[in-house]
């Protein structure tokens, strides 16, 4: 058991044995499902935890209730990773009351059959609960990143519970400043990156309240230097270039076009880029990939030909980064093809439908493998890039 304040304890609890977060992003450091209990005349349960882990969940939350019996559960997000211990604790405590708004009811009903007729509270934005000296303002939160998300403000001790909000991949107890950076731009990005605007509008509002700690739902509590972390948040919400650097991100089938795109990040190097990160689209992470896409200000593609289109994990790249959201960036293109070259057309096709997206000029053809002609495009878009 944590003590967050005098009277907030964490209860929440560390999976280090799941493997893919919502069966698609790899875990190397596991996740957490953090849940919070507020200890004041009434107590409130902030958030349960995943199915998986109702059990520990449960011993940490009666260690700290001791003899005592909570009155509300507040539910921020109804997602199954936050709601999957909430029957247990209605078994546990039948007379407890569930705080949410009308939305967070309405996903509760098609996610469980259980009449919770009379036992809850609805609250709707600016609303307040008053547990004793504590006093919690409700805020909405929607899009970030269901749309039935809400976020908590405990007057008292000035202590936001942000929900999905300033979350991360790995352990609570992972807290390094240097580290969270790395694990929070994969989440965010991933997860909650296509919704920026809702993340502005829920900046604006925690902007005046003099928050003094951020309890999220994944990943560690941020309670200094809190000026960085929203920072970072600010700057990935508006969709703003983080560092000056190129992503080269190819896919290849027979391994000529990995051949170029290492040859050209030898040529970016050379031309003066600040940072160039080299990405095979096949193999690497791509949600390492869509990270690094919205931390630089450029990209290049590069990718073979395909059944008259584009290499499918090249497509399926231009898919993630249209979803979301993926904008104002210059961007170079490095096509392959043997007979009919078409990945350029398919890859600037693609690129046309997102906002601010500026072409370098110069789009280099291979026919099979490099060449003379083909490398001299090559050192062209090199320089184009580092203009």
């Amino acid at each position: 058991m944590i003590n967050i304040t005098d009277s907030i304890r964490y209860i929440g609890v560390d999976d280090k044995t799941l493997d893919l977060f919502e069966s698609q992003y790899i875990l190397e450091e596991g996740i957490s499902y953090n849940s919070y209990l507020i200890l004041d005349e009434k107590i409130a349960v902030m958030d349960t935890v995943d199915e998986r882990m109702t059990a520990q969940w449960e011993e940490n939350l009666k260690a700290a209730l001791g003899d005592r019996t909570p009155d509300y559960v507040v539910i921020s997000h109804m997602e199954p990773d936050h709601s999957g211990s909430l029957l247990r604790l209605m078994e546990l405590f039948p007379d407890i009351k569930l705080v949410g708004n009308a939305k967070t009811f309405q996903f509760f009903g098609q996610f469980f059959d259980t009449d919770i007729t009379g036992k809850t509270v609805v609250v709707a934005e600016g609303g307040e609960l008053n547990l004793g000296a504590h006093t919690l303002k409700f805020m909405m939160a929607p899009m970030v990143h269901w749309p039935e998300v809400m976020v908590t403000f405990d007057m008292k001790d000035k202590v936001l519970f942000s929900a999905d909000a300033f979350g991360k991949f790995g352990a609570f107890a992972d807290n390094a400043k240097d580290d969270w950076a790395c694990e929070a731009r994969r989440y965010y990005f991933n997860i909650v990156g296509k919704y920026g605007n809702p993340v502005q509008t829920l900046l604006k509002k925690v902007s005046a309240l003099g928050v003094t700690t951020i309890c999220p739902l994944h990943g560690p509590v941020l309670s200094s230097e809190l000026e960085y972390y929203i920072g970072k948040y600010d700057t990935w919400s508006s969709y703003k270039p983080e560092d000056k650097g190129v992503l080269v991100a190819y896919a290849s089938i027979h391994g000529n076009t990995a051949k170029a795109a290492e040859e050209f990040g030898k040529l970016l190097e050379a031309a003066g880029a600040e940072k160039v990160v080299v990405s095979d689209l096949v193999r690497d992470d791509m949600a390492e990939v869509i990270e690094d896409a919205f931390r630089y200000d450029r990209m290049v593609l590069a990718a073979p030909s395909y059944d008259a289109g584009v290499f499918p994990a090249m497509q399926d790249f231009l898919a993630h980064l249209k979803s979301k959201t993926y904008q104002n960036r210059k961007v170079g293109i490095i096509e392959n093809g043997s007979w009919a070259p078409s990945a350029a057309r398919v890859m600037k096709a693609e690129l046309e439908t997102m906002k601010g997206i500026t072409l370098a000029p110069t789009t280099v053809t291979i026919k099979s493998s490099l060449k003379e002609d083909s490398r001299k495009a090559l050192e062209q878009l090199a320089k184009e890039m580092c203009e």
